[in-house]
């Protein structure tokens, strides 16, 4: 069963693009700042942290375009552009390395003669310091929010510029008590600047090379499968990112055979993993009956003896007996109800809880058809079956003769 979720292309109203608006604003509005300083107070730093920044302006414009592009699907790409956005990340990467290396260069070529400056010039780019830092957690934020890695690589492109912008402000304090700092911060800004755009450029990559999703988001997917009555069996679950969107394939058996059953129930998963997994786009179970090599019956208990329940649902305990059709061993375990003293709602919540138990076979001394937890266990594939029999032990001389449990005869 595969289901498309529908296109949303990026406009103004799409969160993710308008904060790569942004994001150019506030790039365009520093290197106009930062120039109109540099030219007025004659700082050779604050010049090259204009040019900087001027990289800055480039990374968002291809931001932009990245995230533009990246929703839109054609005949020639009917999954969509989406991975526009990690090649977007991956560039903002390489522009951190790039910057890295400016600030390497500049700390070992730059002149050590003092050039004169104002002293409110100071002010002014300590005042700059925090602006990039604020956007760019507000922007990190967003971009977890959505799970965009353009946004995300953004956002740490802004906190780069403050270790710069920092390191300006210090060469420029040192530079006027005649204690140069230059060389020593440029070589830690570099390294912490080397450090995210690596992170960045792995985190890129694995999508471009269809790496699996994280763990813990496989688990989650898988959880929510294996939670469906009707799923007897998931064999395998794999998913794969495509830009913030991801990917899901699952191969299950069900203990249902009726194809329309099968579908809705199919459909039913899909909407369960959207709902347990954000920016799912699209959704594809494999789906097959269940080849029986083994059948599982949940027996009503009257008691831990063995003895069998009147009623479904008072029923204190149930009987898991598992049938291996092809070794014809019987395994078996007793599980309390922790509904049998519900006083109302008991069935169908006692049916749920038996559903988690997986049964292929539900058997009871109380008539189940036509009644709530008849249809609920029905609806999962689940048989049910009346008994005049008054202890298990009776059920296993007529039902499983000759059968062992564990290797040895089953006894209450």
């Amino acid at each position: 069963m595969l289901k498309k979720v529908e296109e949303q292309p990026q406009n103004a109203e799409d969160p993710i693009f308008r904060i790569a608006i942004y994001s150019l604003l506030v790039n365009l509005s520093l290197v106009a700042i930062k120039l109109t300083l540099s030219f007025m107070a004659g700082s050779l730093a604050l010049r090259a942290d204009a040019v900087h920044s001027v990289v800055d302006v480039s990374g968002s414009t291809a931001l932009i375009l990245g995230l533009f592009i990246s929703g839109r699907k054609t005949k020639s790409f009917p999954y969509g552009l989406y991975k526009v956005e990690n090649v977007v990340s991956v560039m903002i990467s390489i522009l951190l390395f790039v910057t890295a290396y400016e600030i390497v260069r500049e700390a070992l070529t730059e002149s050590s003669v003092a050039i004169p400056y104002s002293s409110w010039v100071l002010v002014a780019v300590a005042a700059l310091i925090p602006v990039p830092f604020l956007f760019g957690t507000y922007e990190l934020k967003v971009g977890r929010r959505f799970n965009s890695p353009s946004l995300i690589a953004d956002g740490s492109q802004f906190r780069a510029d403050v270790l710069t912008s920092s390191m300006v402000f210090f060469a420029l304090l040192g530079q006027r008590f005649d204690f140069p700092l230059d060389r020593l911060a440029a070589g830690i800004i570099a390294l912490f600047i080397v450090r995210s755009g690596w992170d960045i450029l792995v985190s890129g990559m694995k999508v471009l090379l269809d790496a699996s999703i994280d763990q813990s988001t496989l688990d989650r997917i898988r959880s929510v499968i294996e939670a469906e009555p009707a799923v007897s069996t998931l064999e395998t679950v794999t998913g794969r990112n495509s830009g913030r969107y991801l990917f899901v394939e699952a191969t299950v058996t069900f203990r249902i055979t009726d194809l329309e059953k099968a579908h809705l129930t199919s459909e039913h998963i899909e909407a369960e993993i959207r709902r347990a997994v954000p920016n799912v786009d699209r959704v594809l179970i494999h789906y097959e009956p269940r080849q029986k090599t083994h059948l599982r019956y949940a027996v009503a208990l009257a008691s831990f003896d063995g003895r069998i329940s009147r009623h479904f649902g008072e029923s204190p305990y149930f009987a898991l007996v598992d049938l291996d059709l092809v070794k014809g061993e019987l395994r078996q375990e007793v599980v309390a109800n922790p509904y049998h003293d519900l006083e109302k709602g008991r069935g169908l919540k006692v049916s749920r809880f038996l559903l988690g138990h997986k049964p292929d076979v539900v058997i009871t001394r109380e008539d189940l058809h036509r009644k709530g937890p008849g249809y609920a266990l029905a609806d999962a594939g689940v048989e049910t079956k009346q008994t005049e029999a008054e202890h298990l032990s009776e059920l296993t001389e007529t039902w499983w003769p000759n059968r062992n449990v564990d290797g040895k005869k089953m006894e209450f």
